[in-house]
């Protein structure tokens, strides 16, 4: 089998494509650039293609299945970025990954803390050696009552890691989970809203789910409530989220990943302009964290990216039972 690797970053992801291909016997090849038009064809005569989160789009996909490319392996959990029924139609299967629950589910919590304690705020003062105290009163993870909303692995990680603060856990999912109700009471959404210090979301970015967190959902929250978002931006409507910063509705909101942000994170755009006016306002608010899509970002999860991503490929071609594959 022959496998041809895009954007491809050298200082982390190489070794463990090298290394994993090397073990199944693979033929391979890798560009550290994005897929377009310009390069797809650097893929002609392989059988598969992985890739990162950079838009599948159908005229890109039909130069694949031009140059014979059968199956598409985007390192990632989501896949949204990819047009799966147009890869289907041609006949192309697409396949994601899964990697270690315990990376976005540590930084959830880091948020989490942060975001409690104003830390934003606290290392900004800092930064001009302004050690005073006032507007810096944080408060207890411990005292809060935190909602959980979604409990696949991740969030059902997140529970699992704040039950020993010795917080209150409410959780929402369509389905329950066994391993939850030792440490969470599950209940509906607008118990949720209605009761918790501190959301955090979990769930995937499916079509249902789109601005599930809006300007009536705002209005059943708690007056200073924390909002954690290390899922995905369409989540949440924006324009909302800064209408409730502005009138104190949010307390603090630690995102680490927001709306219209295809293009702009993984790269350097240091002395760039950027184009995102919501992301400047956002960042411009003392009590919001916004980090570059960053929670999945540890070793192992780059190492399993990698690798499950090669082992959705062989199979793929290999035919049976394929974990990774998205039907």
């Amino acid at each position: 089998m022959k496998i041809f690797a895009f954007a491809l970053r050298e200082f982390d992801e190489e070794k463990y494509f090298i290394n994993i291909c090397s073990q199944l016997g693979i033929e391979y090849a890798y560009t550290n650039a994005y897929p377009s038009m310009d390069n797809i064809d650097l893929a002609k005569g392989y059988d598969g293609v992985t890739i990162i989160t950079n838009p599948m789009y159908p005229a890109i996909l039909d130069r694949m299945h031009e140059n014979g490319v059968k199956y598409l392996a985007t390192r990632s959990v989501g896949y949204d970025h990819i047009d799966v029924n147009y890869a289907h139609s041609l006949g192309m299967k697409v396949t994601n990954v899964s990697y270690s629950p315990e990376s976005v589910a540590n930084y959830t919590i880091m948020m989490m803390l942060m975001a409690c304690r104003k830390m934003t705020y606290i290392m900004d003062k800092a930064k001009v050696q302004d050690f005073s105290l006032k507007g810096k009163t944080g408060k207890e993870i411990s005292d809060c009552t935190i909602g959980i909303i979604g409990t696949g692995r991740i969030g059902r990680t997140v529970v699992r890691h704040l039950s020993g603060f010795g917080c209150r856990l409410l959780a929402y999912d369509i389905v329950e989970s066994e391993s939850v109700k030792q440490y969470a009471q599950y209940t509906d959404l607008e118990t949720i809203y209605r009761e918790c210090d501190i959301i955090s979301l979990h769930v995937p970015g499916l079509e249902e789910n789109y601005h599930m967190i809006n300007k009536d959902t705002f209005a059943k929250m708690k007056d200073g409530v924390i909002l954690i978002n290390a899922a995905r931006g369409m989540l949440i409507n924006t324009n909302d989220m800064i209408e409730a910063l502005e009138s104190g509705k949010i307390g603090y909101a630690a995102l680490d990943t927001i709306e219209n942000e295809a293009g702009l994170y993984y790269l350097n755009r240091e002395t760039d302009i950027l184009a995102n006016h919501d992301r400047a306002i956002l960042s411009a608010f003392p009590n919001v964290l916004v980090s570059p899509h960053m929670a999945f970002y540890t070793e192992r999860s780059v190492q399993d990216m990698v690798e499950n991503a090669v082992r959705g490929l062989v199979a793929c071609e290999q035919g049976g039972e394929n974990p990774f594959e998205v039907r």
